[in-house]
């Protein structure tokens, strides 16, 4: 595929934090911009060398239709698409006719911004998204890890200080990723009737209905995953299971989005409001529990497992309304296991172990946040004057193997030397620490 190359002036850190932060994410199959070199000044400042197969992002576009420049904006979606076309990315878009391509280009501009903060959502991601499209890139892939972060737990409420305001927070994502692409259909409609109509005339575009459903539709794909399920039977649940799903999504949002009666409080770089669940530990446990006792947890156990270091005692109530989502969670859980292990002809048993296997790489207890990506960083760089670029190179490596997260790749290690292993069970030990927090 065809490359594009970048650059940037950076403290060192600032570098460092985006080179292993991007390697993570790249590793578990997101989008973002990878550090090629990282070349060191005096005085703790580098040039950051990146490099993607296309770094355009929608802000090229924004400029020129905000000028109402129809030719350059014309020639920027054209190169645009030709570029996708070379790399392999769309396939069969030259042959077509303007509206067609126009066309094909918005709606996979729709797909790609809706799995895109489908995705954030999920995993936690924080990337500050806004009207003017400059800190994403065309494919979502991230770019900009100055305000980057991967949450332990849903923080929904964290907004990032930018001195004069706060950023959007990971909910508010989704409707300015619909904000970018309803501006997508008002220069599709430009392009094609050479005549610029107000932003809100695509309010309402069919193309807004079309994000709406395509973002549900991998929101419900994304919680497949993070249960266990394979691929394999993504498409058989969506389409039998419906109702038992999306009452699990009910109650699983319940408690992802509970938060502590402390309330909002200001942190180093915003403010934030504390999630007091870790989902993802009750999906790595709950299976494997059931595997021993062939039950259901009591509230209590459930609670438990689940609590966060964040909770505090006033935040762990029992309530009626708990009662009846947990109840809810474990009916609806043990009725998808149950009913796939019977539509696929495999053993109760096996089902529950192999979401099992699964959960636990998937939802890893010693996952990567920003706090803990800051801390390594600042690790690093005092022990970094010991180190050969080779060997820091290796370290990095092994951290992003260390913090895969997809159960179909095979476990690797790269065999560390013994000094080499100490600094990583430095490293291991700051995730550990910092797993639940910004």
């Amino acid at each position: 595929p065809s490359i594009s190359y970048g650059c940037g002036l950076s403290e060192v850190s600032e570098g460092y934090e985006t080179l292993f932060f991007s390697e993570v994410l790249g590793k578990n199959h997101l989008k973002t911009e990878k550090i090629l070199a990282i070349i060191e000044y005096d005085k703790g400042l580098s040039i950051n060398v990146r490099a993607y197969e296309n770094l355009m992002r929608p802000s090229h576009f924004f400029g020129h239709l905000k000028q109402g420049n129809y030719q350059t904006l014309k020639q920027v979606t054209d190169y645009y698409i030709e570029r996708q076309a070379i790399n392999g990315v769309w396939e069969n878009v030259n042959h077509k006719n303007d509206s067609e391509r126009y066309q094909y280009f918005l709606q996979k501009v729709a797909n790609i911004f809706a799995k895109t903060v489908a995705d954030f959502e999920d995993q936690y991601i924080f990337c500050w998204l806004d009207w003017d499209g400059d800190n994403i890139l065309m494919d979502g892939g991230i770019i900009d890890y100055g305000s980057i972060r991967q949450f332990g737990l849903f923080h929904s409420e964290y907004r990032y200080d930018d001195v004069e305001r706060f950023s959007t927070t990971i909910i508010e994502q989704k409707q300015k990723a619909k904000y970018i692409v309803q501006t997508f259909a008002q220069i599709v409609d430009f392009l094609l009737t050479k005549k610029k109509k107000n932003i809100n005339q695509f309010t309402h575009h069919k193309i807004s209905k079309y994000f709406d459903e395509t973002f549900e539709q991998y929101k419900y794909q994304n919680l497949l995953a993070k249960i266990g399920f394979k691929k394999t039977h993504h498409e058989w649940i969506l389409k039998s299971q419906m109702k038992t799903l999306r009452d699990f999504r009910k109650a699983f949002t319940f408690f992802e989005t509970a938060k502590s009666d402390r309330g909002p409080y200001k942190v180093a770089d915003g403010i934030t409001r504390d999630a007091i669940f870790c989902m993802r530990d009750i999906l790595r446990e709950l299976p494997q529990l059931y595997l021993t006792t062939n039950k259901q947890l009591t509230p209590e156990e459930f609670i438990e497992i689940m609590k966060s270091s964040y909770a505090k005692i006033a935040d762990l109530k029992l309530t009626p309304l708990r009662l009846k989502q947990i109840q809810r969670f474990q009916k609806s859980y043990f009725s998808l296991l149950r009913s796939v292990a019977k539509h696929f002809n495999v053993l109760e048993s096996k089902m529950f172990l192999d979401i099992t296997m699964r959960s636990s790489i998937i939802n890893k207890y010693d996952r990567v946040t920003g706090d803990s990506i800051t801390h390594i960083v600042d690790k690093i760089t005092k022990t970094k004057p010991k180190l050969k670029p080779d060997e820091l190179f290796l370290l990095m490596k092994e951290f992003t193997l260390y913090q895969n997260l997809d159960p179909d790749q095979k476990s690797e290690s790269l065999n560390p030397e013994p000094r080499q292993k100490q600094i990583m069970q430095g490293l291991y030990s700051i995730v550990r620490e910092c797993r639940e927090g910004l």
